[in-house]
């Protein structure tokens, strides 16, 4: 994926939609399942979509750190160590059972 890429939002479904291009040139639809922060710094968790709108068959998602600039539109970045990685995604399973429970 290419850092700061802005994604396009689909408002038209009741859930909210963004495609990514990725850096292999392919396009990935993903839902937005949440966004949280973590030390401040904010992150996103997307759900990657099947061809006809489906979640992906093995539950995988996308983690990336969230942001916006000045003017409001989105960006993300990879997460690049391991120990951020491991402490995001701790955090999205805290969450995601929390969700769970309700």
């Amino acid at each position: 994926m290419d850092e700061n890429q802005v994604f396009p939002v689909d408002n038209e479904d009741d859930d909210v939609v963004v495609t990514l291009n990725l850096d292999d040139g392919t396009e990935v639809t993903c839902e937005i399942l949440t966004i949280f922060d973590v030390n401040e710094q904010d992150y996103i968790v997307l759900l990657p979509l099947d061809k006809n709108g489906e979640p992906n068959a093995d539950g995988e998602v996308y983690i990336y750190r969230y942001f916006e600039d000045e003017s409001g539109a989105p960006s993300l970045d990879n997460i690049d160590s391991d120990e951020e990685y491991e402490a995001v995604s701790k955090r999205f399973d805290e969450i995601y059972a929390e969700d769970d429970e309700d």
